[in-house]
């Protein structure tokens, strides 16, 4: 896709009646609103992450950089259509929250390495994502030596699919690569407060691993009833909060900003800087609001 057909495809903004605005601002429920401008920022990523790399708009790069963070933004987006199909019933909060923590570590990849814009490291990237089939292979060899060199036809087609895994990305073995940063240091070195850190991935943890916090917050729940037991199993009754309709757009721009830097020439890549900052304010405008009337703070991380 060219930058001009992206720019004919890129989906209209929400709008909305007074009507609807008003009836938010009864209820003090502006969820509504937000899962419009979460569905049309994950759109917008969809539109960006399939621009070709071809166009002449494009910056020259090594291959191995876009297929990692076009991927990365594709997963980002499309993870977060997936929230919307699982959100739009109001159900489902607990696994929304799961996809929200995979879609939290790919933004903050995408900027990492948008930042740190050396072949070795996305190299290392991809590395990193094959230590266990470098595992796996070094085993199916070991196997094969045992037996003087015959192996199995499931082998030669594991051994197959792992060198070609290895082959995409450039390299033969993960041997003599660095690690890349873990985490914390990924979001400390883009200057974000450590905030960001804890309430995107160690909280978010809970959710992937069913801590105790996790199985609290979304799978048990107070009895009534007075009793030697005080926690019981909770229905099927869990919302999508309203923060996660406002964070994951937000961190999804902020991504999105990186990605067109690292892709687009200089006036390809204002044509969208206009969309994403409007965007932006759009969702903050509704976020004060639904945070007057629920008597919260902003987040800290926004």
């Amino acid at each position: 896709m060219t930058t001009k057909q992206s720019d004919e495809l890129l989906p209209e903004p929400p709008k909305f009646s007074e009507e609807e605005l008003a009836a938010c601002k009864q209820t003090g429920d502006y969820r509504p609103i937000l899962f419009e401008w979460y569905k049309f920022s994950a759109a917008i990523g969809m539109v960006v992450a399939h621009i070709m790399p071809e166009s002449p708009v494009c910056k020259k790069f090594d291959p191995i950089k876009y297929y990692v963070l076009a991927g990365l933004l594709n997963r980002c987006s499309r993870l977060m259509l997936s929230n919307v199909a699982l959100s739009h019933t109001g159900k489902f909060g607990e696994t929304t929250a799961i996809v929200d923590r995979c879609i939290f570590e790919s933004t903050v990849k995408i900027r990492w390495l948008c930042e740190n814009n050396e072949t070795s490291n996305f190299h290392r990237y991809c590395a990193d994502g094959l230590g266990a089939e470098s595992a796996l292979r070094g085993q199916i060899l070991d196997k094969i030596k045992s037996r003087n060199g015959v192996a199995l036809p499931i082998e030669d087609r594991m051994l197959a699919s792992i060198n070609d895994h290895f082959a995409a990305a450039g390299l033969d073995n993960v041997s003599g690569l660095k690690p890349l940063p873990n985490l914390a240091d990924m979001v400390r070195g883009l200057g974000e407060e450590k905030i960001l850190y804890i309430t995107g991935q160690k909280l978010g943890s809970h959710h992937i691993h069913g801590t105790w916090p996790s199985l609290l917050f979304h799978y048990l729940e107070e009895r009534d009833s007075a009793g030697n037991f005080k926690f019981g199993v909770r229905g099927h009754d869990c919302e999508t909060h309203t923060n996660q309709y406002i964070t994951m757009p937000l961190l999804l721009m902020s991504a999105i900003e990186s990605y067109l830097a690292f892709l687009l020439r200089a006036p390809a890549e204002e044509t969208f800087r206009g969309l994403l900052e409007t965007t932006r304010e759009e969702i903050l405008k509704v976020a004060d609001l639904a945070w007057i009337a629920d008597d919260e703070e902003p987040l800290p991380i926004l």
